[in-house]
C-alpha cells in the first residue's frame, strides 16, 4: 500500500513545508469556491513567487493541478494528503490546548511542527488516548482538572489521597448505576 505521505510520481518523501502547502490548499478548498496564488500567499505568508515556484513542483509530483493563471486543484493524492495534515494537525492542537492547557495561538504552531514529526501510528494512539480520557469514568474532565493542579503544585500526598478516595467513591457509584441499568 503506498503512503498518502509518501510520493507516487517521484519517490522522494514530501518535505513539511511541501505539507504545509497540501494542508493550506486543503483548507482554501473548504472555505472558498476557488484557490488562487494569492489566497494561499496570504494564508502561508510568502509572497506569489514563492508560491507558484511551489506549485510547479507539486505539480510535477501530480499532487495539484495547477496552470499558470489558473485557480489550483488538488488532485485526488494531493487531497488525501491534505486531508491527513489537517487531522494531525487538529488532534495536536486539541491536545495541546485541551489537555495540556497549551494556550491557543502556541498550541497551533507546535501543533504545525508536531504533525510533519509524528508517524501515523503514534498519532493514532494519541487520538485514542484523548477520546479514553474524555469518556472513562477512570478518567474524564475531573481527572484533566487534577493534572492541572498537579502541573501548578506538584504532588501533594494528602491531596493525592483525598483526590484517590473521591475517586473511587465516584467510580464505584458509576459502576453501581451501570450495574443497576443492566437489571
Amino acid at each position: 500500500m503506498i503512503s498518502p505521505l509518501k510520493n507516487t510520481v517521484v519517490n522522494k518523501p514530501l518535505t513539511s513545508v511541501m505539507e504545509d502547502y497540501l494542508e493550506a490548499i486543503f483548507d482554501l478548498d473548504k472555505e472558498k469556491k476557488v484557490v488562487r496564488v494569492k489566497d494561499i500567499a496570504k494564508r502561508m505568508d510568502v509572497k506569489m513567487p514563492t508560491v507558484s515556484s511551489m506549485l510547479k513542483t507539486l505539480s510535477d509530483r501530480g499532487l495539484v493541478h495547477y496552470e499558470k493563471y489558473e485557480y489550483i486543484e488538488l488532485t485526488k493524492n494531493g487531497a488525501s494528503i491534505g486531508k491527513e495534515m489537517r487531522r494531525r494537525h487538529g488532534v495536536l492542537q486539541q491536545f495541546l490546548t485541551e489537555v495540556l492547557k497549551v494556550e491557543a495561538s502556541a498550541a497551533d504552531e507546535e501543533a504545525c511542527q508536531m504533525e510533519h514529526a509524528l508517524s501515523a501510528g503514534t498519532l493514532d494512539r494519541l487520538t485514542d488516548f484523548m477520546e479514553f480520557i474524555q469518556s472513562c469514568p477512570r478518567a474524564g474532565e475531573s481527572w484533566l482538572s487534577h493534572f492541572d493542579e498537579y502541573r501548578k503544585h506538584g504532588c501533594v500526598a494528602e491531596k493525592c489521597r483525598d483526590q484517590a478516595t473521591a475517586f473511587s467513591d465516584e467510580f464505584k457509584a458509576q459502576l453501581d448505576c451501570m450495574d443497576d441499568s443492566e437489571t
